[in-house]
């Protein structure tokens, strides 16, 4: 996944009421339960059937360390999927979504201003028409590189154009990005 990705998985993920089951019998329970079998469960992480069993019926306590990682991404991806949607919802409709970022940004602007590229910490909040491209982009498997275009699409309308008050026809570029951190 990309930076972008991560960051949208992130702050889904924040918007969660109860926390993921702790032990990993627990885990393999709600992940046999959402998954709708053992096999499915099974062909998820990618181990036998078998073992799914044992650890449903704690036979096997403590799983290997890449298969604690994949269970644990497993549930945490399928946990609370109400909450999530809701959550992207009320983004997307009524209250946008903030972006963080530490990147660089040029613009290219009329003659005799300074469009140099330089590293900008931004924090800006977008209005949901822009978090709901980006969730529905999101949501259809775009690339980071999509992401990342919607993203400086919104940040050139409101942080630097001011919805169109200052600076018609300025294009920005948001390159080099350090960090990227979204919320809802």
């Amino acid at each position: 996944m990309g930076i972008f990705s991560d960051s949208l998985d992130k702050a889904t993920a924040n918007t969660l009421t109860r926390p993921l089951p702790k032990s990993p019998q627990a885990q393999m329970r709600f992940l046999v339960k959402t998954a709708k079998g053992t096999r499915a469960a099974a062909e998820a992480l990618g181990i036998s059937r078998r073992t799914v069993e044992r650890y449903v019926k704690g036979q096997i306590q403590q799983p290997r360390p890449e298969l604690a990682t994949r269970l644990t991404d497993e549930v945490r991806r399928r946990w609370q999927p109400r909450v999530r949607a809701k959550a992207r919802q009320q983004a997307a409709t009524t209250s946008g979504i903030t972006i963080e970022t530490r990147a660089r940004f040029g613009y290219t602007a009329a003659p005799g201003t300074t469009d140099d590229a330089r590293i900008r910490l931004i924090t800006q909040h977008l209005p949901p028409d822009y978090a709901a491209r980006l969730l529905d982009a999101h949501t259809a498997g775009a690339t980071d590189q999509r992401l990342q275009e919607i993203a400086a699409e919104g940040l050139q309308e409101v942080y630097f154009k001011d919805r169109g008050q200052r600076a018609p026809g300025l294009q920005v570029a948001f390159t080099d990005i350090d960090y990227v951190e979204l919320g809802f």
